[in-house]
């Protein structure tokens, strides 16, 4: 699972803290959703809230604005070594984002499926239900997905946001 020169990943703390991000982009006013960076030793190198707001960028979202920060600041190698912990899972957009950027792992806390429940057809989240795991299988490499974890903790974010 992890690279014996670094110790094991404490996925529930990590995840945690991307649900914190979450929470934070609610309280200012943006949709509730974040995504962290962390390298192969455990260290949060990027933390990045949707930013749907403040020109309603529909592509805005977390994890893919996450991907292109990273893919830019970090070289190939050391980026296959990464990891990605969002609150919700990555749509299709933000998964094809995290194989082309080449992480190794993505934690998610709620699936898509999960998610659509919560949003339901929200003209400012028209979730798309299609697994990261079904996009990531149609690739060349392999990109490990754990999830859905803390699912309770990760749609507590959303409570008032949709209706």
């Amino acid at each position: 699972m992890t690279d014996s020169a670094h110790a094991p990943l404490d996925h529930e703390k990590l995840l945690r803290r991307a649900i914190e991000e979450a929470a934070k982009a609610k309280e200012s006013g943006n949709h509730p959703f974040a995504a962290i960076l962390v390298g192969p030793d455990g260290e949060v190198l990027m933390t990045q809230h949707n930013a749907y707001q403040p020109n309603h960028d529909m592509t805005g979202h977390a994890e893919r604005v996450l991907m292109t920060r990273a893919s830019t600041g970090y070289e190939p190698k050391f980026l296959a070594e990464c990891s990605m912990y969002t609150s919700a899972e990555p749509c299709a957009m933000c998964a094809g984002a995290v194989y082309w950027t080449g992480l190794k792992r993505v934690v998610y806390g709620l699936s898509e499926a999960q998610l659509k429940t919560i949003t339901g057809n929200h003209p400012e989240n028209p979730t798309l239900d299609l697994p990261c795991r079904t996009v990531f299988a149609a690739g060349q490499r392999e990109i490990e997905v754990i999830g859905p974890m803390l699912v309770e903790e990760a749609a507590a974010v959303h409570e008032g946001v949709w209706d």
